[in-house]
């Protein structure tokens, strides 16, 4: 891999949350001093770091605080994470400070850059995707927004089950980084305790019939607080799994590119079904009720695993079908446990 390329250039407020970044407090005069601006410069600052959706703590006779330390993320740290063969793996890896989407960038390179394995990270994201159209939310900070561009020779019609080698991939990198429990939800979603954790999403490109490409986008819940209520459904993040331990953004990145493309170089070889058996062990959904949304209403029924293809299998009234990503929406039906009584446990 050549050296990491240059981030997105530096906001006014980067200075400024490098002072507070370990998480001590510092009072406004002070701030003002050392970064040779007025305070209330620091106080407009302040206010756009929150905006951002930092917690930013203002106690008078103390000065500000963040209400947890923050790393930033960083590529050359996350390039010497890495050994020697994952580094090999990557094209490029570059850190933006503020992009609109890291899929919707690489999605853009993707047509100039012929290389593989391009990473792409953000520390804030203003127009983040999830599956079929939604947004996805991530505070500075509190999250890990991380997409990777993988090529392949063959058609798109080759790349069935790639999301959900993305997710036996993200599982086995949080395990690395110490947090087991992690189930998976067909399609995309990472649960701990119930509780959603993340996200994946796969865009692909190129040619149907070949040569393609695809655009793995991973989301992760990293530290949340309260502001992170307008979330449509119960979520989890890192720190509450870690329960006070360290959290590095950098390791948990680096782990991630590493454990997904060893496992795209894998999949790219023998396909799904390599993957198959990892998944079986991690679906949270197998023998749940659930509920498929479609155009005109819903059906539900009892998932019954994956495919030879990672679409879902799911026993209805008049028979099992297997239920195919792109058309439709997997909930849980009434009868699915509750987050507060779940079987994830």
């Amino acid at each position: 891999m050549p050296a990491p390329a240059t981030p997105s250039p530096s906001p006014a407020v980067l200075p400024l949350l490098g002072e507070l970044a370990g998480g001590d407090a510092v009072s406004g005069s002070e701030l003002a001093d050392r970064l040779g601006v007025s305070r209330a410069a620091i106080w407009k600052q302040v206010q756009r770091l929150r905006e951002l959706g930092l917690a930013v703590e203002a106690r008078a006779g103390h000065g500000y605080r963040l209400a947890a330390a923050v790393e930033l993320l960083d590529a050359a740290k996350i390039a010497a994470a890495l050994d020697a063969e994952e580094r090999a793996r990557l094209g490029d890896l570059v850190v933006h400070w503020q992009i609109d989407s890291t899929s919707s960038e690489l999605l853009r390179r993707a047509a100039t850059d012929p290389r593989d394995g391009l990473a792409c990270l953000a520390e804030v994201q203003s127009a983040g995707r999830g599956r079929r159209g939604r947004t996805w939310r991530m505070p500075l900070g509190g999250g890990l927004a991380l997409s990777l561009l993988k090529r392949f020779e063959d058609g798109m019609a080759a790349l069935g089950g790639l999301s959900l080698v993305a997710g036996v991939a993200a599982v086995q990198a949080l395990a690395d980084c110490g947090f087991d429990g992690i189930g998976l939800k067909w399609p995309n979603d990472l649960l701990a305790h119930g509780r959603k954790l993340g996200g994946i999403l796969v865009e692909l490109g190129g040619d149907a019939t070949g040569p393609c490409h695809a655009v793995i986008g991973i989301g992760l819940n990293l530290r949340l607080d309260a502001q992170a209520a307008a979330i449509d459904q119960p979520w989890i993040d890192l720190a509450t799994l870690a329960r006070g331990g360290t959290l590095s953004r950098n390791d948990i990145a680096a782990r991630l590119l590493a454990r997904l493309g060893a496992a795209l170089e894998r999949f790219q070889a023998e396909g799904f079904a390599a993957f198959a058996e990892a998944y079986a062990r991690l679906d949270l959904l197998r023998g749940r009720p659930v509920r498929v949304l479609r155009a005109h209403g819903h059906e539900d029924g009892v998932a019954c695993g994956i495919d030879e293809r990672g679409a879902l299998r799911v026993a209805f009234a008049d028979g099992e079908r297997s239920v195919d990503g792109g058309e439709v929406s997997v909930r849980e039906s009434a009868s699915f446990p509750s987050a507060s009584a779940s079987p994830f446990t």
